[in-house]
């Protein structure tokens, strides 16, 4: 009798299922013990049964099958890691080679190259880009004056306080050495107030010689 062809689904009868499990399951250990020995090969094998009960069966020993398989997946993980770093930074370059194109398209189509083959939509894209580039550029320069002429402002300012305050420092100067010379004419005049005159009226007196 022909055996019909086993569908690969879920068994939903819990016997059936246990019977198939069992079965397959020692299937899988036998052919996994006939390969290490017929080929040299290092085997490990791990079966958690629905109701969570371990098989296993390692040609060598387990720990060391499992940490060797660790490691040649962290390598290969690395590996796959650096490929696919790689290929991103590929696309990301081919992606700014192919922007920094249309950017040097753009600027000579500004600069009023290579618009022979531009539609009348292009030219006016190009036309209203031109307008606004011509109004930034106008409000940064009218900023410039703005601050230039603040800058220039503060510096009269600045200047004329300092005028100011030397003009006042003059000024009491000035005033100063007028008070002083005001004050040593005074003191000349009082002097000469003081000065004693003696005065003899009558006949001049004859000394006898000796």
């Amino acid at each position: 009798m022909v055996r019909g062809k086993v569908q690969m689904k879920r068994i939903e009868n819990a016997t059936s299922r246990q019977v198939t499990f069992s079965k397959r399951r020692n299937g899988l250990l036998k052919k996994a013990y006939e390969l290490s020995v017929l080929c040299d090969a290092e085997v490990a094998l791990i079966i958690f049964s629905q109701k969570g009960r371990l098989f296993e069966f390692s040609s060598s020993n387990m720990q060391k099958t499992i940490g060797r398989y660790l490691e040649h997946a962290k390598d290969r993980g690395t590996s796959i890691e650096v490929e696919q770093h790689m290929q991103h930074l590929k696309h990301e370059a081919a992606f700014m080679a192919k922007k920094i194109e249309l950017l040097e398209n753009a600027q000579r189509k500004l600069l009023g190259h290579n618009i022979g083959t531009c539609s009348m939509e292009e030219l006016q894209q190009i036309d209203n880009q031109l307008e606004r580039s011509l109004k930034n550029i106008r409000a940064r320069k009218l900023q410039l004056f703005k601050e230039e002429i603040e800058k220039l402002q503060a510096k009269e300012k600045f200047l004329l306080e300092e005028n100011a305050r030397l003009s006042d420092k003059c000024g009491m100067r000035g005033r100063h050495a007028a008070e002083k010379q005001k004050e040593i004419g005074r003191n000349n005049q009082s002097t000469r107030s003081e000065v004693v005159t003696e005065l003899f009226i009558g006949p001049p007196t004859i000394r006898n010689a000796s």
